[in-house]
C-alpha cells in the first residue's frame, strides 16, 4: 500500500501531469525515487523547472489520497501502477499514459485490442452494424475497447460480450460514478469479461473536460481506432486524431451520404483511414499483432436464398438505411401492388425489413 501511496503522491504534485511523470519515471524507475533524486538529477529531465523541483521536494501527501486508496481496495478494485507487469503496454508507449489506472475486473496487458467508438446517438443501422462487427472482431481473438457511452460505444461492449469475448471500457468519470446511470447492468458483465478502467478517483463525476483525457487511453491501449457513425463535430474523431498522432491504425465505417450523422467518418475515409465493411477489413490490417493467421471471415447469414430477376433488381436498389414505399416505386419505376409483393416475399426470405410507416431496408445480421 505504501508504494500505492507514493504514486497517489506523485501524481497530486500541483504543476506535474502526465508528461512530466513518465519522463521522470523513465529517468528514475520507481516515485520514490524521484522524491529522494537530487536537485541536479531532476532539473535533468526535460520540462522540470527550479520552481517544480521545489514544488516537488516540499509536496506531502494530501490526507484524503490515503482515504480514497483504502475504499479503493476495500471495493475490490486495483491500483495498476505505468510500472506494474499489469499494465497496458500499448498504453505504457504513449506519451502522456495515466500514472496509474483503476481497474475492476481483469485486464490483460498484452492482449491485442481493437477501438470501436461513435455516435451517442446512432441510428439502427450503426448499432446493428457495430454488434455485428465487435462480435466478429472478438471471434478472432481481437479484445473490443470502448467509452461506455450511449449509443455506438454500449453496442461495441454488448456485441463482444454477445460475442463470447472480451470488452474493456475506458470510464470518463470514476468506477463509483457509473455513467450514464442505466449502463450499470453492463458494467457489471463487462468486469466479468474484461475490465472496467478509469484514471479518475472514485467518486469523479462525467465532467465535459474528462472525455478527451479518457479517449487518449482508449486509442492508446488499442492497435487501432474504428469510427462508426461520427458527425463532423464528433467527440469520436477525437479519438481518431489521437489514434493516429499514437502511431495507431484509423478504421472508418462509412454510412448514407444522405445521414449528418456519417459526415465525419466519410471526412475520415477521405483523409486515408481504412474503410471498413467487414471485420476482415481490420483483421487483415492487424494480423501481425494476432497470434495466429486468422481464417477469413463469412460476411454473410449462409447461403444466400435464391432471388428472382425482380426480387434481384429490389434487393440492389435497397441499402440498410430505411427507404419509404413510395420513393421505391418512383426509383423502380415498378406498379405498387407489384412492388408491395416482391416485398413481402424478401421480407419472408429473411433479406429485407419493414419499419412503421411503408420503411423498408435491407436486414443487416446482427
Amino acid at each position: 500500500m505504501n508504494d500505492l501511496l507514493s504514486w497517489f503522491r506523485l501524481k497530486s504534485v500541483p504543476g506535474i501531469g502526465n508528461y512530466l511523470i513518465k519522463r521522470l519515471i523513465d529517468r528514475f524507475d520507481s516515485p520514490g525515487a524521484v522524491f529522494n533524486a537530487s536537485r541536479q538529477s531532476l532539473l535533468g529531465v526535460d520540462g522540470m523547472s527550479q520552481r517544480l523541483v521545489r514544488v516537488l521536494r516540499g509536496h506531502a501527501l494530501p490526507d484524503d489520497l490515503t482515504a480514497e486508496l483504502e475504499e479503493t481496495l476495500a471495493k475490490g478494485y486495483r491500483v495498476v501502477p505505468m510500472t506494474d507487469p499489469g499494465y497496458p503496454v500499448l498504453l505504457r508507449q504513449i506519451p502522456d499514459p495515466p500514472a496509474y489506472l483503476y481497474v475492476h475486473g481483469h485486464l490483460e496487458p498484452k492482449s491485442a485490442n481493437v477501438a470501436v467508438v461513435g455516435s451517442r446517438n446512432a441510428t439502427d443501422y450503426g448499432i446493428t452494424t457495430t454488434r455485428r462487427l465487435s462480435g466478429d472482431l472478438v471471434a478472432h481473438g481481437l479484445v473490443v475497447v470502448s467509452g461506455m457511452a450511449r449509443g455506438i460505444d454500449t453496442a461495441a461492449h454488448s456485441g463482444a460480450l454477445d460475442g463470447g469475448g472480451h470488452t474493456y471500457a475506458i470510464l470518463g468519470s470514476g468506477l463509483e460514478r457509473v455513467y450514464p446511470p442505466e449502463n450499470r447492468p453492463i458494467f457489471d458483465r463487462i468486469a466479468e469479461r474484461g475490465a472496467v478502467i478509469s484514471e479518475f478517483p472514485l467518486k469523479t463525476g462525467p465532467d465535459a473536460f474528462n472525455f478527451p483525457a479518457r479517449n487518449r487511453i482508449i486509442s492508446g491501449m488499442s492497435l487501432g481506432a474504428i469510427i462508426v457513425e461520427a458527425s463532423k463535430r464528433s467527440g469520436s474523431l477525437i479519438t481518431a486524431r489521437l489514434a493516429a498522432e499514437q502511431g495507431r491504425e484509423v478504421f472508418a465505417v462509412p454510412g448514407s451520404i444522405h445521414s449528418f450523422k456519417s459526415s465525419g467518418t466519410h471526412g475520415l475515409i477521405k483523409d486515408g483511414a481504412k474503410l471498413v465493411e467487414h471485420a476482415q477489413d481490420v483483421i487483415d490490417e492487424l494480423a501481425y499483432a494476432l497470434p495466429q493467421p486468422p481464417d477469413r471471415l463469412k460476411t454473410d447469414c449462409g447461403d444466400m436464398p435464391v432471388l428472382s430477376s425482380e426480387e434481384q433488381r429490389v434487393y440492389e436498389v435497397l441499402d440498410p438505411y430505411p427507404i419509404h414505399i413510395d420513393d421505391l416505386v418512383r426509383k423502380m419505376s415498378m406498379e405498387p401492388g407489384k412492388l408491395a409483393g416482391v416485398l413481402l416475399n424478401l421480407e419472408l426470405k429473411g433479406l429485407v425489413e419493414q419499419s412503421p410507416g411503408k420503411l423498408f431496408s435491407i436486414k443487416v445480421r446482427s
